[in-house]
């Protein structure tokens, strides 16, 4: 049996931080309560028998639920409507099925003032140690909640660090014994008082078969970022190991009215420093040297010959150890963030796309899904990139063909619109599914992310940012 697994990276049914966080309750993104939505595709043509298995924080306790899913559907599975799942649960879970499937999971908030919707993808397989390019306590006004899963078969010791920027020697070191399989420990760097009042840094998490070996375990590992000020939250996964050379399909400088990115690199030594360089697809670079566990911002207006209103990529090298980096856009609304990615396939998977009507989106009824593809292989690609959008019976309803020539490290744009759609992933029925593939020309190498975006009516554009899955 095929199995991905994954973290629900805050909570599942409207855990109320505001019992935490008194003074912030509803009044930021950190401090709002949020709903899971796990959207999930499957990769056959054959319909799979999916097992989804949700854990408590903390406890081998366990509630499942049954879905079947047609071949190439996709589909979303609510939590707040699954039952032995009570208001206030927040935890783990495991989805195994019979046929390969991918899942993200969608934070839906429960507050009339925050709009965004926080996305992560799930994991196929844990490691013993992973890596977090960027956490945050009260800082850039901002504060992280990192959840930890156990995916060993047996109990886990969990060994947490928190490297402030520029040291190479953790401020906190956080231990936990004994983490059930399949459950989750949730730290909430608001609430660590060892970090002081601001933390900006990052985090290496260990594990260890409980009483074995150290680094004998696996794990898993999120983040949910959020605004202690204002409305911006974001989600993304942590690594298991770093590169020498990472990709970002979007890199942005005063565009699209003033969205702008910033790249948080983590370098995944703990012991020697690395030479890091940024180059943009229009030629600007950027140069630092990380030390030992540290991570440095590159912010892209901020690089040698860069000018206003680019929109592009970017291609990010070491010269001594490994790295790893994470991507984040803001500005006119947006709070986004993607992982670099190390290395790309010639088809890639995106299990969450939606695209509403003009009216609708406007009207901030329905979301529009954009998709950044970047050539990571060796040569320009000259023959058809494919983007098939498939509805949530696995029917392909639309085709983007692009025949632009993609250069290394350069990058292409889809959504439904240039397939001929209308309108995507949404049903007069009241229910959701809408998923992606893309499809590059052989020997090619694609890495890409979705932005998913929704209007704020006389207020803003929010929108969150997932990466697209690689697919054997």
């Amino acid at each position: 049996m095929i199995k991905f697994r994954w973290v629900s990276v805050l909570t599942t049914l409207a855990l109320a931080l505001s019992a935490v966080l008194p003074n912030t309750a509803f009044a930021a993104a950190y401090g709002t309560p949020f709903v899971t939505s796990i959207t999930y595709q499957n990769l056959s043509s054959s319909t799979a028998n999916i097992v989804f298995t949700f854990y408590t924080q903390d406890s081998g306790t366990t509630v499942t639920e049954n879905k079947t899913l047609a071949g190439n559907a996709g589909s979303s599975l609510y939590l707040g409507a699954v039952a032995g799942l009570s208001a206030g649960f927040h935890g783990s879970a495991i989805m195994s099925s019979d046929q390969p499937v991918l899942a993200t999971t969608v934070q839906v908030p429960q507050s009339a003032t925050v709009k965004n919707r926080p996305l992560s993808n799930g994991f196929s397989e844990g490691a013993s140690r992973v890596l977090i390019a960027t956490a945050l306590k009260n800082h850039f006004s901002a504060t992280s909640i990192l959840s930890v899963q156990n995916v060993d078969s047996v109990a886990a010791d969990i060994t947490v660090r928190f490297y402030p920027v520029g040291s190479a020697v953790p401020l906190h070191t956080a231990n936990l014994a004994n983490l059930p399989a399949g459950a989750a420990h949730y730290f909430d760097l608001g609430t660590i008082s060892e970090l002081g009042g601001d933390f900006n840094g990052s985090v290496t998490v260990e594990s260890a078969d409980d009483g074995g070996a150290a680094l004998s375990g696996s794990v898993v590992a999120a983040v949910m970022e959020m605004s202690t000020t204002g409305n911006g939250a974001s989600a993304f996964e942590g690594v298991n190991s770093g590169s020498g050379t990472v990709y970002m399909p979007s890199a942005l400088c005063d565009a699209f009215g003033g969205q702008n990115s910033a790249y948080a690199v983590q370098n995944t030594s703990n012991s020697t420093p690395t030479d890091v360089t940024v180059t943009y697809s229009n030629g600007s670079t950027q140069l630092a040297t990380i030390p030992a566990g540290g991570k440095q911002s590159f912010i892209a207006c901020t690089a040698a010959g860069m000018a206003s209103g680019f929109s592009g990529s970017a291609v990010i090298t070491a010269s001594g150890p490994a790295i790893i980096a994470i991507g984040k856009v803001y500005g006119t609304g947006l709070s986004t963030a993607f992982v670099g990615a190390a290395g790309g396939a010639e088809s890639l998977a995106l299990p969450y796309v939606r695209w509403g009507t003009q009216a609708n989106y406007d009207a901030g009824v329905h979301q529009r899904t954009f998709l950044a593809i970047q050539n990571v292989g060796g040569a320009t690609i000259t023959g058809n990139v494919v983007v098939r959008y498939l509805d949530k019976n696995g029917t392909e309803v639309g085709t983007h063909t692009i025949t632009t020539d993609i250069p290394v490290g350069g990058k292409v744009n889809s959504n439904a619109s240039l397939a001929g759609l209308t309108e995507f992933g949404m049903y007069g029925d009241g229910t959701f599914g809408g998923s992606v593939l893309i499809e590059g020309p052989g020997g090619s190498a694609l890495v890409a992310i979705a932005r998913v975006q929704s209007v704020v009516p006389a207020v803003e554009v929010v929108g969150e940012d997932y990466n697209g899955i690689p697919l054997p």
